[in-house]
């Protein structure tokens, strides 16, 4: 039986992205971005909200996606279609949705004066930061996909390898236990990681998705439990939000805590409150689960592209330099998704887990 809420969750995640990732352009961390106005702690306070479990939530999703997945598909076709799946859009976006992007970060953070064309040969010559921002090279939003497909590989490994040792035995998991999955997310983070993106931590979340959380048991434990863990979440959430952004001092310990904590019982949460409320299959979730892939893949470059062209507009108006870029950068993205569901070519309107 398909897991709807899985669906549900994965694509109002990846719905939500759109006002993160526009935030971007006001953190006050100094984090080097595509497009950068200034600091601005309330809008800074909105990636912060959402930074400790969204991206490991994704992995969590994804993770117990593949335990139902290789319920149907031998390890052979599961890997084939990894590839197919995961492989080819991620070279897609970093050849031909990458390059424009860091052409309008370089014009509008350095004041690049050549044409699109010269700088493509900026793109893949200028090694840096790898964020982009200075026109140089970068996988942006890519990352995800690349790893995603690497963890992929490193579970099929760890399955195979499993499997010859013994078949995995039913787990009842109390409440205890659930909480202590969580305790390893800090001790995992600075290993394998490129720009704040720990390979280590992720694999570790996308596993614990694949062999305790797509156990009917467990989930029926975290639905139970969703508002109490919810209400521990959120408290840890705003607290590190607080630390980081509006503390006139660091406490850098407590700061971490309150980061792992929201990360963990935060995941936990929205899985329970997504199994209670949304296990269904209607007009909208059908539609935006057949083409939450293909948004993830082109919603950053709307982004980017209406902050640009709306600041020499507007001006320096906060408020209409985040909204307006969210409202069509959510209009783009879906007529791509719709020309990419029209118009099949190697990039289709596929489910980056199904």
């Amino acid at each position: 039986m398909r897991k709807y809420y899985v669906d549900n969750i994965r694509w109002i995640i990846i719905l939500l992205l759109v006002p993160y990732h526009a935030a971007m352009a006001w953190n006050v961390w100094g984090e080097p971005n595509y497009i950068y106005f200034e600091s601005n702690k309330i809008i800074s306070s909105i990636v912060v909200f959402f930074s400790p479990y969204f991206m490991p939530l994704m992995f969590f999703i994804a993770g117990i996606s593949t335990r139902f997945a290789l319920q149907k598909r031998t390890i052979g076709q599961y890997i084939s279609e990894r590839a197919k799946k995961l492989l080819i859009p991620f070279i897609f976006g970093t050849v031909l949705i990458m390059p424009p992007m860091t052409y309008i970060a370089d014009q509008f953070n350095y004041g690049y004066q050549g044409n699109f064309f010269r700088h493509y040969a900026v793109f893949f010559t200028r090694f840096t930061d790898l964020t982009g921002a200075d026109g140089g090279f970068s996988v942006g939003q890519f990352w995800f996909v690349l790893y995603l497909f690497l963890i992929s590989l490193i579970a099929v490994g760890i399955i195979l390898l499993q499997r010859k040792i013994r078949h995995p035995q039913n787990m009842d998991t109390p409440l205890v236990p659930i909480c202590l999955w969580g305790l390893p997310l800090p001790l995992l983070s600075g290993l394998l990681s490129i720009g704040g993106k720990s390979l280590a931590e992720y694999t570790y979340v996308f596993l614990v998705g694949y062999y305790v959380f797509s156990n009917d048991e467990v989930i029926k434990k975290v639905e139970k439990w969703k508002w109490i863990f919810l209400c521990i979440g959120i408290t840890a959430t705003v607290f590190n939000v607080y630390m980081f952004i509006w503390s006139d001092t660091q406490h850098t310990l407590l700061n971490m805590t309150a980061k792992y904590v929201s990360e963990w019982f935060m995941i936990n949460s929205l899985l329970g409150i997504g199994k209670r409320y949304l296990n269904f299959n209607g007009k909208v979730s059908k539609y935006m689960s057949k083409r939450s892939y293909t948004f993830y893949i082109f919603h950053f470059i709307w982004v980017v592209l209406f902050q640009y062209l709306l600041f020499h507009i507007c001006g320096n108006n906060i408020i209409l330099l985040y909204v307006l870029p969210v409202l069509l950068a959510y209009g783009a993205t879906l007529l791509c998704c719709e020309i990419c569901n029209r118009v099949p070519f190697f990039l289709s309107p596929v489910q980056i887990d199904k």
